[in-house]
């Protein structure tokens, strides 16, 4: 049995993802999460998620903004206990941040299909929207675990290409939607 790889973020009503960390991270338009009024049960998903995750996959972009964030912060101490696997062609074992636990570099789709492909609970993507992106085309992506929030940005970073049309069929799985607007949306990929 393979496992599941899942794709959680959060996005606008217009598919923009942001960038929790504002524009610090080199998103113009990032930050807007913050700009909603919080509601925990909103964010309930993720606790859900990390009880569900046995491994984080990331683009080489996420996990050095992350990375640091997760190792220091207590809000996310699940997360260091975690397996960390980050697909990237340029970093080297030397530039992966130290105390953050068990982490490895994937070079390829290939490597991500043959880690797909052994036991274990699911893979969960955080951020990295260029990896999801290839990955969808790959057909490696099985899941889509979305916050959507209510707001518009227009233009940004988007989670599927405006550039080169793709084509799928998503079943809706769960969704819930929250006093301050945001709705939850779980989709399986139809295969």
């Amino acid at each position: 049995m393979t496992r599941e790889i899942v794709y959680t973020g959060f996005v606008t009503a217009d598919g923009v993802l942001d960038s929790p960390g504002g524009t610090v991270e080199g998103h113009p338009y990032g930050g807007w999460v913050m700009d909603t009024p919080f509601d925990p049960e909103a964010f309930a998903l993720k606790g859900d998620e990390i009880a569900e995750t046995g491994a984080l996959l990331l683009g080489r972009n996420s996990y050095q903004a992350f990375a640091p964030i997760w190792r220091d912060s207590e809000d996310h101490a699940a997360y260091r206990d975690l397996p960390k696997f980050v697909v990237s062609t340029t970093l080297d074992e030397a530039d992966l941040t130290a105390g953050l636990g068990e982490t490895r570099i994937l070079r390829s789709l290939a490597d991500v299909a043959a880690l797909k492909d052994t036991e274990g609970r699911a893979i969960f993507i955080h951020g990295s929207a260029e990896l999801a992106r290839e990955l969808a085309a790959a057909g490696l992506i099985d899941r889509y675990h979305l916050l959507q929030f209510p707001v518009l940005r227009g233009a940004g970073k988007h989670l599927f290409p405006r550039e080169q049309p793709i084509s799928g069929q998503l079943r809706l799985r769960e969704s819930e939607a929250y006093p301050n607007g945001v709705v939850k949306l779980i989709y399986e990929v139809v295969r």
